[in-house]
């Protein structure tokens, strides 16, 4: 199956106008570069300011480390590249903003102190957590098995993993099992779940009998919605909420074909981080006195909602 190439000014245009709703920061690295201020343009951010009103809750924040409370800051690396999760709706050298962004600010809030924010990419916030040069880590990370290794997670919404397709395109309606991918190139992002999943299921085609799937990884999120129109790939595997996003966006010309595989998604920490507990009780704060409701329904994220924070809970099966 081959996907039309695009051309002409303004059909280029509108592509490049929404590479950045693909840089999927919940399992592929953000694209903080120039096309994600161009993106941002036809993004603009919600008006509403849920965290407006937060305040800190001292019962919660007394969970804290005493180093923490004295200094009062934390710093955070955010990979930032894509609504709603985290972007720049006015640009790079503007405040970032998004369901992510938000969530942060709220959880800081309810714990008295301030974010040094560290716009990062995707692939690099994990390992620098363990280094030390972040006390947290936002990205839409989502809890596996293998990162549950070397990484602390509190939960904060439910996503996963998902697909799409060009718009139009009718060769595939939904993915429910890996064989539906079987003779086709698949794109995602490097470093990321979709990544392992899709290399570690790679023998499911030959053992049906059919032709194995390509898998083609890409470092920049923009250069995977590139490659789909241009029909240099036939489906992307990326986070649900993400797609669902971009898919609803008219520019994008592209199909979400549904849910494929739910994960957890939390604030991430080295292992044995002291701030687990205190970030786990500032989230179930926010959920118990409806800002996290309100945060989630401004970004159309409702659907993903959580009941309870969680420290570390199992992948789903």
């Amino acid at each position: 199956m081959k996907l039309p190439v695009l051309r002409g000014r303004k059909r280029g245009a509108a592509v490049l106008a929404l590479l950045p709703l693909l840089a999927l920061t919940a399992c592929g690295s953000g694209d903080t570069g120039p096309t994600a201020a161009v993106g941002a343009q036809a993004s603009p951010a919600p008006t509403d300011d849920p965290v407006a009103s937060v305040r800190k809750v001292d019962s919660v924040a007394a969970l804290l480390p005493a180093d923490v409370r004295r200094s009062g800051t934390l710093r955070i690396g955010s990979s930032i590249g894509f609504p709603p999760g985290a972007y720049y709706p006015n640009g790079p050298d503007k405040a970032p903003a998004g369901q992510d962004i938000d969530l942060a600010d709220a959880v800081a809030k309810v714990l008295g102190v301030r974010l040094q924010r560290q716009d990062a990419s995707f692939e690099t916030i994990l390992p620098a957590l363990g280094s030390g040069k972040y006390d947290v880590g936002t990205g839409n990370f989502g809890v596996t098995t293998e990162r549950l290794r070397t990484i602390d997670f509190v939960t904060y919404i439910n996503d996963g993993q998902g697909f799409a397709v060009r718009k139009g395109d009718t060769s595939i309606e939904k993915v429910t099992d890996l064989t539906q991918l079987c003779g086709l190139t698949v794109g995602t992002g490097a470093g990321t779940t979709f990544e392992t999943t899709l290399t570690a299921q790679q023998g499911v085609c030959a053992e049906a009998g059919k032709k194995p799937y390509e898998v083609k990884v890409y470092s920049e999120n923009a250069a995977t919605l590139t490659a789909l129109q241009q029909g240099r790939i036939d489906v992307i595997m990326s986070t649900i909420n993400g797609l669902r996003y971009q898919a609803s966006q008219p520019a994008s010309q592209t199909a979400f074909l549904g849910e494929y595989h739910r994960l957890d998604v939390g604030f991430a920490f080295k292992k044995g981080s002291p701030l687990t507990e205190a970030f786990r009780a500032a989230v179930n704060e926010l959920i118990k006195d409806g800002t996290y409701a309100r945060i989630l329904e401004k970004w159309g994220t409702s659907a993903s909602a959580i009941e309870t924070s969680r420290i570390n809970p199992p992948e789903h099966t």
